[in-house]
């Protein structure tokens, strides 16, 4: 296969910004419009013809549901700085208060947009025979059947609630959505206010019967029974409203019993204060002011929306009954190499290193790898880190298994990880009462490290089996998320885990790591001293290269180090997902730096780092990292994170030449990002090919997890060179 433009083209003309001060705070690019940014991208997903329509629904939902996540953390955290009069700015220079104002000017567009977006798919979904219906729209067939399932699947879980003196304003949770009602009592005119919370237990579309496939959303079921549930009564007018509220979590420092405090913390976090209230059009004034009134929020955290609220649940509405208009089906892949061995991971990871690339290959072997570490008799311990997992996990089920069968299982259960605490909590008691030791790092700091250690003896040894990872262990998110996976029984490699490990469970930090850098420690400094390193290459006439990805770059330090390789003559070719505070291609300051992003089928999720070490990219001199940790401030200094060096040809080979050059070549799916800290679209003509990475990763397998075939007719996007 031919190198693609991308890789092989000077870069692109730099453009001169006036006004521009690149040695103060406007060298940086302001994190939180950034990642607004990557999800307007995720919205124009929902916009694109080339994706099916109902994962256009899906890109749709998922940027609702990531604005809500936003608000909840981010912008309830700048707000709090803002009441407090906090004025110090970040490092672009806004003070949060001025954050807040550009955030809600830039989020209310975004709102709107989405909107335009769901009436178009909707018009489409309808060509195609699928419905969503208003009460209006019913037929006498669809109101009798809307009756037997208003009183067999809905009726006992509603409340509705009057607003007066004798009934306190009820609670609305985060996420929480309710009809606000006028009534007037038919008997004498005299007026109600009421609330009818929508459960969130009952899913928000009802199918109807009939031809094609038509659905009626709750509310709209809860409007027309309003006078089952308030009888005696008229509707005057009515309203939709949805809050969110701050989702931070406070924990004490001295806390005694963590997991406890963690209950604590989310039982506060359920309550916390509302950072924005949205609402559908049409609100009466005076029941409008009550309800803002009692939620506590002003008018610049109010947002009507002339459609539909709570988007993030048109998820629900992507229906695997319409293959048709989904994916075409993709089946990932078991390594040969692995299949040479019987299914046997042990004895597949002895033969020689190897690089899973997911979801292409089945994250399945990474569960086969601990279920068949619990059953091996020659296995005597286990150790393995959890951010996130699934609720039924397999492998929170394998380490339960280990532990049963009288193995030793450590395993470090993170209990910070945003909006999975409760679930982590519950799979940490369970844990403990299967036999594990179960122990929760450091208090001050999250472990994102993603690790897992397999101790079997062989003969008169003790052989270590060793997984790094760049994304969770998490077999439903694995098959959406592009991540790698490295298992290697390298003795060096095992070694750095164990340490990791002693430094998790006993607070010492690792000393002597051979082929490991981990935040909070070394990480960031091995890395700026690696940039250093490839800028000397360049000032000394070398060939000098630098290709990364990763979902977020915003470390000021990082930045400017980068900045500086770039003006000492490094290419730098950055994959940024997300977030991204650099700003590329600045005439005479970042000409050798280039940014894209990737926003497509899957979600771009590993973090990979290459040197070209003074031989440029692609070189099999190249120094080559796979990690946990994106380029941020949490990542580097807050939390513990790993950076692996990869030292096995093979396994180079694949990163270099197959995963980053891909990336980088990829047209299909690709935004590039300006100076200005906006991304634009290659325009494509029709009929014209445009690469897609996705595609060439599902076509072929990786070069590291073939087996006796060999890897010698795996595709590479470039060849390698000295």
């Amino acid at each position: 296969m031919t190198n693609a433009d991308f890789l092989t083209s000077p870069f692109p003309q730099a453009v001169a910004i006036d006004d521009l001060d690149t040695t103060g705070p406007g060298r940086f690019f302001n994190r939180e419009l950034s990642w607004l940014g990557f999800n307007w991208r995720v919205l124009e997903e929902a916009e694109n013809p080339r994706v099916p329509l109902l994962e256009r629904l899906r890109f749709l939902s998922i940027s609702a549901g990531n604005l809500d996540e936003f608000y909840t953390v981010r912008v309830a955290g700048l707000r709090e700085l803002a009441i407090a009069g906090n004025t110090t700015p970040a490092a672009d220079g806004l003070t949060p208060a001025q954050q807040l104002t550009l955030i809600n000017e830039d989020a209310r567009q975004l709102i709107q947009h989405q909107t335009q977006v769901l009436n178009a798919l909707k018009d489409e979904m309808e060509t195609q025979g699928i419905d969503i219906l208003t009460g209006g729209e019913l037929t006498d067939a669809d109101l009798a059947h809307l009756e037997d399932v208003f009183l067999n699947q809905v009726f006992a879980v509603l409340s509705p609630l009057a607003i007066d003196p004798a009934h306190p304003f009820p609670f609305i949770p985060n996420m929480g959505y309710a009809l606000a009602l006028q009534l007037e009592r038919k008997s004498d005119k005299r007026t109600l206010q009421a609330l009818l919370p929508i459960p969130a237990q009952i899913d928000r579309f009802i199918p109807l019967p009939g031809d094609g496939q038509r659905f009626l959303p709750l509310e709209e079921l809860l409007v027309l029974k309003t006078p089952n549930l308030f009888p005696g009564y008229k509707l005057k007018a009515h309203f939709g409203f949805r809050v969110l509220r701050d989702s931070d979590l406070e924990v004490e420092d001295e806390a005694e019993d963590l997991v406890r405090e963690f209950e604590v913390a989310l039982k506060r976090r359920r309550r916390g204060e509302v950072v924005r209230l949205t609402h559908s059009a049409g609100a009466p004034k005076a029941l409008k002011a009550v309800i803002m009134e009692e939620l506590g929020v002003s008018d610049a955290e109010v947002i009507e929306v002339d459609g539909m609220i709570g988007m993030s649940d048109m998820s629900e509405m992507v229906l695997d009954t319409r293959p048709d208009l989904l994916w075409p089906s993709f089946t990932p892949r078991v390594p040969e190499r692995v299949t040479d061995f019987e299914g046997d991971m042990l004895a597949a990871i002895r033969q020689k290193d190897m690089l899973l690339h997911h979801p292409y290959e089945t994250f399945d072997m990474v569960v086969r790898f601990l279920q068949q570490a619990a059953r091996d008799p020659q296995v005597v311990a286990i150790k393995q880190t959890l951010y996130r997992t699934s609720k039924n996990s397999p492998i929170v089920e394998a380490l339960c298994e280990a532990a049963e069968d009288g193995k030793s299982v450590t395993a470090l259960v993170e209990l910070k990880a945003r909006f999975d605490e409760a679930a982590n909590i519950r799979q940490s008691r369970r844990l403990e009462r299967a036999g594990a030791h179960v122990v929760y790092g450091f208090l001050d700091l999250k472990t994102h490290a993603k690790i897992s250690t397999v101790v079997r003896r062989e003969g008169k040894n003790l052989v270590t089996y060793t997984h790094y990872g760049t994304g969770n262990y998490h077999p439903i998110t694995a098959r959406i998320y592009t991540d790698v996976s490295l298992f290697t029984c390298d003795a060096k490699l095992g070694r750095d885990a164990t340490k990791v490990f002693n430094y998790l469970s006993g607070y010492a930090p690792p000393e002597g790591l051979d082929n490991l850098a981990i935040s909070p420690t070394n990480l960031k400094t091995r890395l700026l001293d690696m940039i250093a390193a490839e800028a000397e290459h360049a000032r000394n006439g070398q060939p000098a290269e630098i290709w990364a990805k990763m979902n977020s770059l915003i470390d000021s330090e990082v930045i400017d180090a980068l900045y500086a390789a770039g003006q000492a003559g490094v290419r730098i070719s950055l994959v940024i997902r997300g977030i991204c505070g650099l700003r590329p291609g600045i005439k005479g300051f970042s000409d050798n730096i280039r940014v894209k992003s990737i926003v497509g089928r899957f979600l771009e999720h590993s973090r990979i780092v290459c040197f070209g070490n003074g031989h440029g990219l692609p070189s099999k001199k190249a120094r080559v990292f796979i990690s946990s940790a994106d380029w941020m401030g949490r990542n580097l200094n807050r939390r513990v994170e790993t950076l692996v060096e990869i030292e096995n040809a093979t396994v180079k080979a694949q990163i270099v030449s197959q995963v980053m050059a891909a990336n980088l070549a990829d047209v299909a799916q690709s935004w590039i990002m300006g100076p200005d800290g906006q991304f634009t679209r290659p325009e494509l003509t029709e009929g014209t090919f445009a690469f897609n990475c996705h595609r060439f990763f599902m076509e072929n397998p990786s070069l590291s997890g073939r087996g006796s075939a060999g890897a010698s007719d795996v595709p590479k996007l470039t060849h390698t060179e000295d």
